[in-house]
């Protein structure tokens, strides 16, 4: 590996003059300077600036198109979210909206007011536990992913207990489908674990040097409570509403997808923002170093509201959904052995999910923020750098997307169980409505969270792909570790490929064999 190393740390392009070593070092498809081994600023006003580039035009306006749809999605919404609290808030019926669903109306009428403070208490308690990971993430992270583990399927197993207790046999279903899932998955990438948390640790002490993101996240999670004010205002009257459950769940459903994106679009803002300080610190050794360029974490934030929003508006749609379907693919199909028909079935999945993957990944946001190209450029270019330089091997093998995945989930479980038991001793036959919806209200706060240490991994990733040289700088012992990993992978993947290869010559040998016969 240290050849590899070698042979990537080759890409700088040494110029010499009578006083000074100077270099040129392509990173990320942008030509940075060197002095010294150290990288200097530019001020020819290229797209960052104080990112020390030299030859790269002013950033473009990415993806525009799901910027205005995204924009124009929260207006429409929000006037509707007033219309649909508005209408039930201290006096029933107040636009006359039931005239229009008097066909649908099934259920006693209530109030936006009492159902809107189970919402609070969601949002309290989703906001306590996103503070208390952010405030333990330097001692005690590796021990609460450890817990989000482990416990998850267990809490599952019991809210489904609790779901049939209470004949909601649906969502008892459900909770126990999630648990089986969540179990059959731990067991698969079980011998991956130790990788898994060294890579978050790491993760974990990067954002830990880098106390500006913390602010970030923290000024973000106030701006997700504003729109949840909003958003839950609409819901309760929803919630409150006359119309039948097959209405108010189809209503719920189209919010919740909503929140889902509006959610989404604020933790891959927040990736994009701690992406490009990590990107930073590793090209200019350290966040003390005397390159570093002056306010890089208002300049980063400059770009991803501006120019780089349309593209994170993008991949916020898709990427989700997309990485969490690879995961669970990947899983089944380590432990399916020697079915042949099931194989072949799971692998067509698997092969339409990784070419969904090249144009679809978390790792374009990185990216983004430092090259500001768009979504499905940035994906593409991020992925062939995998491929190019073996590292997919490890990204495959390391699970730390779907540990911190659990510890959102298990965040929004128990956000959703509070305000399910609060909402259950007062409107008994609401109970699953607002738990769920409290539950996606808990997730989001809680990934806000968690999407600090994600951004500082595939940050990570990215450099060490670039320039391997780039982590032993940063971490020496951690740059070995990956290199051994690597290895490991990238021979497990060999000997594999000649053991399907030799069963292919067999399965042909013999066919021909059963032929002449």
């Amino acid at each position: 590996m240290g050849s590899y190393a070698q042979n990537q740390g080759s890409m700088i392009k040494r110029n010499h003059d009578s006083t000074n070593l100077k270099s040129s070092v392509v990173y990320f498809g942008v030509e940075f300077h060197q002095h010294d081994g150290q990288l200097s600023q530019s001020n020819d006003g290229s797209i960052t600036p104080s990112l020390g580039r030299i030859s790269e035009p002013s950033r473009h306006w990415r993806d525009v198109f799901w910027l205005g749809i995204f924009v124009i999605h929260l207006a429409v919404l929000g006037f509707v979210l007033a219309v649909l609290g508005l209408n039930r808030f201290k006096k029933l019926d107040r636009f006359k909206i039931d005239r229009y669903t008097y066909k649908i109306i099934e259920n006693e009428a209530g109030q936006t007011e009492t159902y809107w403070p189970f919402y609070a208490l969601a949002a309290g308690i989703g906001t306590s536990l996103g503070w208390a990971w952010l405030s333990l993430l330097g001692t005690r992270a590796n021990q609460m992913m450890k817990i989000s583990v482990h416990i998850l399927t267990t809490y599952l197993a019991v809210i489904s207990a609790l779901c049939f207790w209470d004949k909601q046999i649906f969502w008892a279903i459900a909770f126990a489908i999630g648990a089986a899932l969540q179990f059959m998955y731990v067991m698969s990438v079980m011998d991956r674990f130790p990788f898994t948390m060294l890579v978050l640790q790491k993760g974990v002490k990067m954002v830990w040097n880098v106390p500006e993101v913390m602010r970030v996240t923290y000024a973000f999670m106030g701006l997700m409570l504003v729109w949840f004010a909003i958003w839950s205002f609409g819901v309760s009257g929803v919630v409150a509403s006359s119309i039948g459950d097959g209405g108010c769940w189809w209503l719920l459903g189209v919010l919740s997808i909503s929140l889902f994106w509006t959610g989404a679009v604020l933790c891959n803002t927040v990736h994009v923002v701690v992406s490009g300080m990590v990107v930073l610190v590793l090209l200019n050794g350290g966040q003390g170093s005397s390159s570093m360029p002056p306010k890089p974490l208002l300049r980063t934030l400059q770009h991803a509201l501006t120019t780089s929003l349309g593209s994170i508006c993008y991949g916020s749609l898709f990427t989700a959904a997309i990485r969490t379907l690879r995961w669970e693919i990947r899983g089944f199909r380590s432990k399916i052995g020697n079915n042949e028909c099931l194989l072949c079935c799971v692998d067509f999945l698997f092969n339409l999910v990784e070419t969904l993957v090249r144009f679809f990944n978390k790792y374009a946001y990185v990216q983004i923020a430092v090259s500001g190209k768009s979504f499905n450029h940035s994906a593409r270019d991020a992925w062939e750098l995998f491929q190019s330089t073996g590292i997919e091997a490890l990204i495959a093998y390391d699970c730390s997307g779907a540990v911190l995945l659990m510890g959102t989930t298990l965040g929004g479980l128990i956000t959703g169980t509070c305000a399910g038991i609060w909402t259950w001793f007062k409107k008994s036959d609401r109970v699953v409505m607002v738990g769920f919806t409290a539950m996606l209200m808990g997730m989001i706060l809680v990934g806000l969270a968690m999407v600090v240490v994600e951004s500082a991994v595939t940050s990570i990733y990215i450099c060490y792909a670039e320039d391997p040289l780039l982590i032993n700088r940063w971490d020496s012992e951690f740059f070995n570790q990956m290199s051994e990993a690597l290895h490991e992978r990238l021979r497990y993947r060999s000997a594999r490929a000649q053991e399907v290869m030799q069963h292919n010559i067999i399965e042909t040998q013999t066919s021909q064999e059963t032929t002449t016969v």
